[in-house]
């Protein structure tokens, strides 16, 4: 809820703390911020626009996929990386005799998703790690809506992930990034000192028997490579470790897949429906990603 990421945020306007009045964000410089009636609320600069965001049938998309279990070994080991980091940081935090920050639960605190979607792997992360508050940030309003309701410790903030994040500085132990924007210097500055972002991001195999006969946008043979160049100034590289999997799909899970992703803005339905009967029913597809951890 989002009384359990209060102490974390941040106004959009000043940058200055948010307090919880009632259904109303108020910061000390006068500026405030009502809470939907969905349970997220919105907290972009009044010049920003959601228009880049998820539509509803992205999303829709994307929540009947998830829900079916086809990524779930991704949810598992960004659970198992995240409840790693959390130890190394605890531990970290004992031996320099630190201490917890601002309504957190030890020394890590706040768990920040950028780019949450529907909050399903934040939720995954959360059960995880009981007593960690979770903030799910996202442009989409649409997937928001979702998130709020994806576990009892998630606050939903609508964001763009590439302004400056409406969150303190040093407020999270942890950030996620899975399928999604990075804005290198935001997620610095928002991690404590030894604070982890855990980064998900497909790998040049990933829905390979679907990308040709689909049309799908393809994955870049240099992603990792351009990934780590841009994170370099600020953040450490520190482990990573690739997943990879084969799930069956059916013709109508792969048209969810396609249509949860950035191929919905490229693919026309007509074009992708003829495209899917040449495909066998059910098809193996191959799921491919990288977790890769980096370190304030």
């Amino acid at each position: 809820m989002l009384q359990d990421i209060e102490p974390y945020l941040a106004c959009p306007h000043c940058a200055r703390p948010l307090t919880l009045d009632g259904r109303t964000l108020r910061c000390p410089g006068g500026h405030s911020h009502d809470l939907a009636k969905q349970g997220y609320v919105s907290l972009l600069a009044g010049d920003a626009h959601t228009g880049t965001g998820d539509t509803a049938d992205m999303v829709a998309a994307r929540d009947d996929f998830l829900a079916a279990g086809h990524y779930r070994p991704i949810a598992d080991a960004l659970a198992q990386a995240a409840v790693a980091a959390v130890a190394e940081a605890e531990a970290g935090a004992e031996a320099a005799d630190g201490g917890a920050g601002p309504g957190g639960a030890g020394p890590v605190g706040l768990v920040a998703d950028l780019g949450a979607g529907t909050g399903h792997y934040l939720a995954h992360v959360l059960d995880a790690l009981p007593g960690r508050p979770g903030a799910a940030l996202d442009i989409s309003k649409y997937a928001l809506r979702r998130a709020a309701r994806a576990h009892p410790r998630i606050g939903a903030v609508v964001c763009d992930a590439w302004r400056p994040l409406p969150l303190l500085d040093a407020s999270a132990g942890l950030v996620l990034n899975v399928f999604a924007p990075r804005n290198g210097p935001e997620i610095r500055r928002v991690l404590r000192p030894g604070g982890t972002l855990l980064l998900v991001s497909p790998t040049t195999r990933h829905l390979r028997e679907l990308v040709d006969t689909l049309g799908l946008l393809s994955v870049d043979e240099d992603k990792q490579r351009r990934i780590d160049e841009k994170l370099g100034p600020y953040l450490t590289p520190a482990g990573r470790r690739e997943v990879e999997f084969t799930v069956r799909l059916s013709a109508e899970d792969v048209r969810t897949v396609v249509g949860m992703g950035p191929s919905a803005w490229h693919t026309d339905p007509a074009r992708l429906t003829e495209r899917l009967a040449a495909l066998p029913d059910p098809v193996d597809v191959t799921a491919s990603v990288t977790v890769a951890a980096y370190r304030r």
